[in-house]
């Protein structure tokens, strides 16, 4: 076994592991960030909803009073304290065209009244006036408000893109340098084992060839015992059989040699091909990254973009229908020209 291969790929896994586990928390934020900017979205057109509602309200309490409408005599709770006799004097406001009493431009109050009225009507368009005004400046302010915080929120989101695509390419710079470094020391590891092999197969062969026994000198089998025995170890008189087990063996140990030989071919080829998948896999994820960041980025401007919409809606409303119904010199007229 390679033990040195296996902790290799054991130093890749953790590495990947950490790689993945600071991208899935890198991700988790910027969801925890996303649900923050919807939560403040989702206040602040509550809070518009409620600012509208509140001006609405506003505007009929102090404007649209019942007091005001032509018909509030005839649900007027006071209205037995408030009644008096037919006719007071000839200034009386309640004698009407109809009650023959006065006729139009006879009343001594002519002059105190149109004055009066001129007086009111002016200081009524004044108010009018100065209610769109503030309403306009108010509007104003919170469209400078609400463009400077999506200017904000989209100078974060882009910061936080920036900061994930460098600890990206910081931890694709550091799993490159350390596969470059083992590479090398795979490389000069295999280098330092096939030097010490040829050399040692080298003084193996020097060996033999300068020994007895390649050189076959009939003399190193004499024993000293007697020239009719031989010792074993140098004796170079085997028979044909012997011959043919010791080729036999020599070719099964060629075989097991080209076995070995090919099985380290494959598990180098192996080791390459796990290191393309890696870089592959590695480079799908970044694409996907960059499309899901593409995807997000799309969505926050589809939100900005609906966000706007509705808010030149709203000024569209106000404009075209809040504010647009201006009391007519008719509707003033009206006033004190019937008898009841």
């Amino acid at each position: 076994v390679d033990k040195d291969a296996l902790d290799t790929q054991v130093k890749d896994r953790k590495i990947q592991e950490a790689a993945e586990k600071a991208r899935n928390e890198e991700l988790a934020n910027e969801m925890k960030q996303n649900d923050k900017i919807m939560c403040v979205l989702e206040e602040r057109q509550k809070n518009d909803i409620r600012n509208i509602n509140k001006a609405i309200s506003e505007f009929h309490k102090n404007f649209q009073k019942p007091e005001t409408r032509r018909e509030f005599d005839l649900s007027d709770p006071h209205a037995l304290k408030k009644d008096r006799p037919a006719r007071l004097s000839d200034s009386d406001p309640r004698c009407t065209v109809s009650g023959l009493q006065k006729f139009m431009g006879e009343d001594l109050n002519y002059d105190q009244r149109m004055k009066f009225q001129k007086e009111q009507l002016r200081e009524w368009s004044l108010q009018q006036q100065r209610d769109w005004k503030n309403a306009l400046a108010d509007q104003k302010f919170a469209d400078d408000l609400y463009d400077k915080n999506r200017i904000e929120l989209d100078q974060k989101t882009m910061e936080q893109q920036r900061k994930e695509e460098e600890n990206r390419r910081a931890v694709c710079a550091a799993t490159k340098d350390f596969n470059r470094t083992q590479a090398a020391e795979l490389a000069e590891r295999k280098k330092l084992e096939k030097y010490q092999k040829t050399k040692e197969d080298m003084d193996e062969i020097s060996s033999l060839l300068q020994g007895d026994l390649l050189s076959e000198n009939p003399e190193q089998a004499v024993s000293s015992f007697g020239r009719h025995r031989v010792i074993t170890d140098r004796w170079k008189g085997m028979n044909q059989d012997q011959l043919m087990a010791i080729r036999y063996f020599q070719q099964q140990q060629v075989l097991e040699k080209l076995r070995l030989k090919e099985e380290e071919r494959q598990r180098d080829a192996e080791w390459d091909k796990q290191s393309i998948q890696a870089a592959r896999a590695q480079l799908v994820l970044e694409r996907h990254q960059q499309r899901q960041n593409r995807e997000r980025r799309r969505a926050l401007d589809n939100i900005n973009a609906e966000l706007s919409r509705e808010q030149k809606s709203k000024n569209i409303y106000l404009k075209e229908e809040a504010y647009s119904n201006f009391p007519t010199g008719q509707y003033y007229a009206q006033f004190n020209t019937t008898s009841r």
